[in-house]
């Protein structure tokens, strides 16, 4: 549950998360959409698997457990409504053999965050790549590494970099590569820390430019100015709508590699969309309207 404050006073409560603010979206633009997690079994936990049936999410493979407590997070917004975040949650895990969905041909996989690194969930997210791979999905890996996490990064580094490798597209933001190598620059982040793992890369900046670095060329597209409310959010949905307009312009792993200039505009086009209807409202999804204006489009 993320809470916004401004000025020091709460101003609005919503569920939130990165892979989970990703996934109401694209429920809210009717993508067939399953979320694999899990939360508490309280009253915060109860309103969240809620919010994802009714915003159209499979809940099969979620679990709300009783007996635990659902991780809150204080969202601090600056006057640009950019957000510093205080979190309150319990170390996560997973059982290896908890159930995870199969995976098709053209499914597109996305994971991240802590999530994705943590020695107590590992085993549930490398039986979803492997599954994932298997299929031939795409595997999007958002890192969303915080700096809360940086005194752990001799030991993450590994295993962020074995996501890498088992990804088809790996996203994340200067803020991202800053914090772990000290590198803010798209390009020299690939070449140095990407390009041997994983062959596509989108870097974000925020307003700024994003980058897209694949073998054969490098993308620069400048991202619109709009009015913000609030940056919480933004990034995870430039991931739904870059994911939506994969789906929707019927492009699968095979076809990436080659993908022209053009095409990638067209998803990154449909990204930034996405990531400014939710900058200019206090809410971490696209809004109902909008998704429903996508029919049009």
């Amino acid at each position: 549950m993320d809470i916004l404050f401004r000025n020091q006073q709460p101003e609005a409560a919503v569920p939130g998360g990165s892979c989970f603010n990703s996934i109401i979206s694209l429920g809210r633009a009717r993508v067939p959409s399953v979320f694999v997690g899990y939360t508490g079994g309280d009253i915060v936990g109860r309103q969240t698997v809620d919010y994802l049936r009714d915003n159209g999410v499979n809940t099969d493979y979620f679990e709300a457990r009783q007996g635990e407590k659902s991780a809150i997070s204080l969202a601090y917004l600056n006057e640009q409504g950019d957000a510093d975040y205080v979190f309150y949650k319990e170390t996560p895990y997973v059982s290896e053999t908890s159930p995870i969905p199969v995976f098709g041909k053209n499914d597109v996989m996305l994971y991240g965050s802590y999530y994705a690194i943590c020695s107590h969930t590992h085993g549930q997210v490398d039986r979803l790549l492997r599954s994932a791979n298997q299929a031939d999905a795409i595997v999007y890996y958002d890192l969303n590494f915080r700096r809360s996490h940086q005194h752990e990064l001799d030991v993450l580094l590994p295993v962020i970099h074995e996501n890498f490798q088992r990804s088809t597209i790996v996203r994340g933001s200067a803020d991202d590569f800053e914090v772990m190598y000290g590198e803010r620059d798209a390009r020299k982040v690939y070449e140095k820390h990407i390009r041997a793992y994983s062959p596509i890369f989108i870097c974000t900046s925020g307003p700024g430019l994003i980058t897209v670095c694949t073998p054969s060329h490098t993308i620069d597209f400048p991202v619109a100015k709009v009015e913000t409310v609030s940056t919480v959010g933004a990034g995870d949905n430039f991931n739904a709508g870059f994911i939506y307009a994969l789906l929707r312009d019927g492009i699968v792993k095979a076809d990436l590699s080659d993908l022209s200039e053009e095409a990638w505009r067209r998803l990154l086009e449909t990204g930034c969309r996405f990531a400014a209807e939710v900058c200019q409202s206090q809410y971490n999804n696209i809004s109902r309207e909008f998704a429903e204006s996508l029919g049009n489009s």
